[in-house]
């Protein structure tokens, strides 16, 4: 089944892109409507960080949440396999792009957004560096060899292996590859800090303030928005006064920047995911 969804995926790429966006539209649809548990969950969430809105707004983005979430994973086809400069029409870099000229030790905070496949893809393809960035392998062989060929398509990265532990990471870092990391989720609680995320405690790790410290790094977000013409990656300027002493009061602020980059396109964010399953201790999980 692996292998006839792949072959598919090969085939959409081919396709004009309105075609595919219309396909994800369709499927997204249809993914709302049966998988109930992880619609709850998406519920949930916007529950928790936008109580202001009302129920008709919660359940317009829930509904879109689903529809970006499969319009992005059919951009995959096209992203891994249409030609390049097709690829490289459908998506838009700009910004603070100066923050990655040269070798400066640099850190790539990449929040998950439905966008963050191209992201990757836009940066490998279209800055002459060699990037990093660390990679878990899939419980499927076929899909793990699939993913892993993609995000290998350009600019020939370094995937470094979650098990490998810390210092090929650091190692990466330090030689002058820009490490794409996507540190916004809820891991293992027994690695995390537990901080506000929209006026709600989160497990979140606070990778991005370690691995700026011992690589002596810079911290430079990318932020990306599916567009009705592809993908619109944008660089933004380094911060400042990052990393300090402080790794809580640094992923407390990793929280309230990536608040900042949400609220303008809160559909665009991966709301599938529980963000707040792990709870301090005595507290219930929301979910």
């Amino acid at each position: 089944m692996t292998r006839i969804v792949l072959v598919l995926m090969q085939w959409a790429a081919r396709l004009p892109l309105p075609w595919v966006r219309a396909l994800g539209w369709v499927l997204g649809g249809v993914l709302y409507g049966v998988l109930g548990s992880r619609r709850r969950v998406v519920w949930t969430n916007l529950g928790l960080c936008f109580p202001h809105w009302s129920e008709a707004q919660r359940r317009a983005c829930a509904r879109q949440v689903f529809v970006l979430f499969a319009q992005s994973w059919l951009d995959r086809g096209w992203l891994w396999h249409a030609p390049s400069d097709v690829v490289r029409a459908r998506l838009s870099l700009g910004g603070a792009v100066q923050e990655l000229e040269g070798d400066a030790p640099t850190v790539l905070f990449a929040p998950h957004f439905v966008g963050l496949d191209a992201a990757w893809t836009a940066l490998t393809q279209q800055v002459p560096r060699r990037f990093a960035t660390i990679y878990s392998a899939q419980a499927n062989a076929v899909s793990d060899a699939w993913i892993l060929a993609g995000r290998q398509r350009f600019g020939d990265p370094e995937m470094v292996a979650r098990l490998a532990g810390v210092k090929p990471i650091v190692a990466a870092v330090r030689t002058g590859e820009p490490l794409y990391l996507l540190p916004d989720m809820n891991f293992d609680p027994g690695e995390s800090l537990f901080v506000p995320f929209y006026g709600v405690s989160a497990c979140t790790v606070p990778s991005l303030s370690r691995f700026a410290k011992l690589g002596r790094a810079k911290v430079v977000p990318v932020v990306t928005r599916l567009t009705p013409q592809g993908y619109d990656v944008q660089v933004l300027p380094a911060w400042t006064d990052f990393p300090t002493a402080d790794v809580e009061a640094d992923t407390a602020r990793m929280n309230r920047e990536l608040q900042s980059y949400i609220d303008p396109m809160p559909a665009q964010y991966y709301w599938v995911h529980k963000r707040f399953k792990d709870r301090p201790h005595g507290e219930a999980p929301p979910y």
